[in-house]
């Protein structure tokens, strides 16, 4: 593991110990105190082939978060890339973002971070994630060769949310088919957690199935958007778990299935787009006992990962679209073994990932 940069102590022992629990790999780090720039780049694994993971551009409270997000994003990208049979490793980067940010600032950080990318040879290709946007990743092209996600006319495929959206979808009716033995969604009613980009967009593919939508989200303008154009319902963000549905789909933050949440659930599939859905490995197995279908995240959501490596190859977005409708196909397969050996569904797309990468 390589590091640049300083942690306590403390946080060194427990970043080695959290290092060696996630099977890595390297990190990376860059700080330039006159620009605000603190910059963590996670690399976990790249037997398959050069890392692609987004750039996070959040504030935190503190090294440690931001350090525990990128490693576990990181190792959660190089689970995605291999289970959809891509030929890249995972890796994250994560930026705190300074409290009272100037645009001139902004631009300045991008800036040092395009240069801080170049730096690591192409082992990292950087793309959009929470926080960044197309101009972020156009400042960071101006640095490096290795970025995706920049802007459409320069010959990159832009936002990747829709194409998480479709992917999701797919996962979604394979869920349904293997649950409820259905082959549409017609009248089914789906508990969207968010619905600002990512989720949007599932709200609308799902609209034009035939789905009715319950929605929540901590934007009131994405509540509206979605019960004006989908006569979605809206509930209070906290009520949402509640919520007597088919089908509760995550599309906020991570570790939202928890030993809080869980037993709100009133539906019989989970399916969302959300990455670090679980807060514990063990909440898996609360789902399975409650007879809960539970899309294993980083499976249903590979989306945008899998159109962003078609650009990395030469985009082609009728191919991109194509790689995405195969997501119906691997979330059927974790179902069926799940059943077959009566277990997770998490642990079964973990155990196909690590066969591959790690031989186990």
């Amino acid at each position: 593991m390589q590091a640049v940069g300083c942690v306590c102590r403390r946080d060194i022992v427990d970043l080695f110990d959290y290092a060696d629990e996630l099977r890595y790999g390297e990190l990376h780090m860059k700080a330039d105190p006159r620009i605000g720039l603190r910059a963590i780049v996670a690399v976990h694994n790249l037997k398959r082939g050069p890392a692609i993971g987004g750039t996070r551009f959040i504030e935190y409270d503190g090294t440690p978060s931001a350090l525990r997000d990128a490693m576990r994003l990181a190792r959660g990208m190089t689970y995605k890339a291999a289970i959809s049979g891509l030929n890249h490793g995972g890796g994250k980067a994560v930026i705190v973002r300074p409290r009272g940010l100037t645009d001139e600032q902004r631009e300045k950080i991008f800036h040092a971070f395009g240069e801080f990318v170049e730096s690591l040879g192409g082992i990292y290709i950087t793309c959009e994630d929470s926080g960044t946007r197309v101009s972020d990743m156009n400042i960071v092209r101006e640095h490096t060769e290795h970025v995706l996600g920049f802007d459409p006319g320069q010959g990159s495929s832009g936002d990747p949310s829709p194409f998480t959206a479709y992917g999701v979808r797919r996962g979604v009716e394979a869920a349904v088919k293997f649950k409820l033995g259905r082959d549409d969604l017609d009248g089914l009613t789906v508990a969207v957690q968010g619905v600002g980009s990512v989720g949007y967009h599932l709200a609308k593919e799902l609209h034009e199935l035939g789905a009715k939508l319950v929605v929540t989200d901590v934007s009131d303008a994405s509540i509206n958007r979605c019960v004006n154009e989908f006569g979605a319902t809206s509930v209070a963000p906290g009520e949402i778990y509640g919520v007597d549905c088919d089908i509760f789909a995550p599309c906020a933050l991570g570790a939202i299935l928890n030993d809080e949440t869980i037993p709100q659930l009133k539906c019989s599939i989970v399916a969302g787009a959300s990455n670090n859905q679980l807060e514990e490995d063990r909440h898996g197995q609360q789902l399975l006992e409650r007879g809960i279908l539970y899309a294993p995240d980083y499976a249903i959501n590979a989306g945008g990962l899998i159109n962003v490596a078609q650009e990395y190859e030469g985009y082609d977005a009728e191919v991109a679209r194509d790689e995405c409708t195969k997501i119906y196909d691997t979330m059927m397969g974790i179902f069926e073994r799940a059943g077959s050996e009566n277990a997770t569904t998490a642990s079964v797309a973990d155990r196909i990932v690590e066969e591959m990468i790690f031989g186990d």
